[in-house]
């Protein structure tokens, strides 16, 4: 069989424990058997992170700027039982958060429905896409404990003015305090890729924040979302037939479980972190979520929105078989593929992509899948519990 050529390489960001596993895998498995492989390859895993000072963290998301399309397997973002574990210098930042950092944008999660696997919210007919900002707050925090009898402030210096806001005066007792930012061009950016994927999609289009207790910080992102879509997208929207609305991030919770689904939710960065994970969970699994960063100036990274499954990668590593659901990282490498093929005006290579994801499917509602979806299987065929590479085996027998 004639392999399908790749004009373009993709940027492929290798990761850690069970999903680098799963990663060789897939690429022997179901890419390589069909396609003429081509990555600029970036290991992210935690040694070689600390070997490069996590440069090479850096180098792989300048790359995905350069070509375009890049596709991330899970990586650690270490704590202190890592540094112990992986004898690290420091305690490295979140590959995901620097890429984001330096890419900008938004991040888009959308579930992966299939036949049999019945969400725990009953009216959930439509999978829900969480549009998440990937820049700023917490993840480019500053913090630190302050000791009794010390005082914390916030210090805003311009060229001939400077002006201290006291947080707390911690005289009777020690504790922590942190400092966080985001800027006008990237909560602008985020606001105009959730109009367009909206717009995109044709579905409504949610904004959730807490303006009523963060009067400036959170009330900056509503105004920049209103003036935005007054500006720039209200008749877009009309014309449609779609609606954009802000509201109270717990009105949002409130509003969702009562929903069919079908639509986007924008949320700030820590925001969307949760409610991806659980949508992702009230949909079935967390192995079952695509994850898709756009950035402002059209480059896409792709990934799996769960982490490296540390509890598998153990048993793995003791010699034991595993049933780790692969789907979300095969849907990394389907979206990137599709996606290097529509820019490459490539055809086979983006219905490949296509291809490849409705096999995934295929196998799971004939009854083939791993164990996390037969345990909550409710289809009309019995489940069968297969291992990782039986499962992806069975993918590749319909691919061919």
């Amino acid at each position: 069989m004639e392999k399908i050529r790749m004009d373009t390489p993709l940027v492929e960001m290798d990761g850690d424990e069970m999903t680098r596993v799963i990663w060789a895998m897939i690429k022997d498995i179901l890419l390589k058997p069909f396609v003429d492989l081509k990555t600029e390859y970036y290991d992210l895993g935690l040694p070689s992170r600390e070997a490069s000072g996590d440069k090479v963290t850096h180098e792989a998301a300048m790359a995905v700027k350069r070509l375009g399309v890049g596709v991330k397997c899970a990586t650690i973002t270490p704590n202190a039982q890592r540094m112990t574990e992986y004898n690290l210098t420091q305690m490295w930042k979140s590959p995901n958060g620097t890429i984001r950092a330096i890419l900008d944008g938004t991040v888009f999660r959308t579930p992966i429905m299939v036949k049999g696997v019945v969400p725990y919210i009953p009216t959930w007919e439509q999978p829900i896409t969480i549009a998440r900002h990937a820049y700023g707050d917490i993840y480019k925090d500053v913090e630190a404990y302050v000791g009794r009898g010390e005082k914390a402030s916030l210090v805003i210096s311009g060229k001939n003015s400077e002006r201290v806001l006291e947080i707390f005066d911690f005289a009777k007792t020690g504790g922590v305090v942190m400092g966080m930012h985001n800027t006008d061009a990237s909560i602008k950016s985020f606001a105009r890729s959730c109009f367009n994927y909206a717009l995109d999609r044709k579905q409504d289009l949610w904004f959730a924040a807490k303006d009523t207790i963060s009067k400036t910080y959170d009330h900056r992102f509503k105004d920049i979302f209103a003036e935005i879509f007054a500006k720039e997208y209200e008749s877009k929207f009309s014309a449609a037939g779609i609606e954009y609305f802000y509201t109270l991030i717990d009105d949002a919770v409130a509003r969702v479980i009562r929903s069919k689904g079908g639509m986007i939710w924008a949320c700030k960065n820590y925001d969307g972190d949760v409610m991806s994970d659980m949508v992702a969970t009230a949909f079935g699994s967390l192995a079952m979520m695509t994850s898709v960063l756009v950035s402002p100036d059209g480059n896409y990274e792709y990934e799996a929105a769960h982490g490296t499954v540390t509890r598998h990668y153990y048993k793995y590593k003791a010699g034991q078989t595993t049933s780790t659901n692969p789907v979300a990282t095969i849907f990394a490498w389907s979206g990137a593929l599709r996606k290097r093929g529509q820019l490459d005006g490539n055809a086979a290579l983006a219905e490949f992509g296509d291809r490849l994801e409705k096999a995934t499917i295929d196998t799971i509602e004939a009854g083939e899948m791993t164990g996390d979806l037969a345990a909550i299987w409710k289809g009309e065929t019995a489940a069968k519990s297969l291992s990782t590479e039986d499962f992806l085996k069975a993918v590749a027998s319909r691919l061919a």
